[in-house]
């Protein structure tokens, strides 16, 4: 199987099951890899940066748990006040 062809079925795989975590033996068993060409393929994704390689050694998707930007909050007193001028 050629890295690409690879690289795409494994991004698939995360794609397909949102917080999917394996550890580097676990994708071996998943995709029927041997062990040197799983290590370069996750290690592509890694520096993609669309996986992340946690301090457990799990793979998982960097998009997952990834922090959300909060949306921005109107104190009520603006609201309020911008109501009793349309008024």
């Amino acid at each position: 199987m050629q890295d690409e062809t690879l690289t795409a079925r494994i991004r698939a795989e995360y794609l397909e099951m949102p917080g999917l975590s394996l550890n580097a033996a676990q994708v071996e068993r998943l995709c029927g890899i041997e062990h040197t060409l799983c290590q370069v393929v996750l290690q592509s994704l890694v520096e993609q940066k669309f996986l992340r390689l946690n301090a457990d050694g799990q793979y998982a998707r960097l998009s997952v748990g990834a922090p959300r930007p909060r949306p921005a909050v109107v104190a009520a007193s603006t609201r309020t006040n911008a109501w009793k001028a349309a008024s």
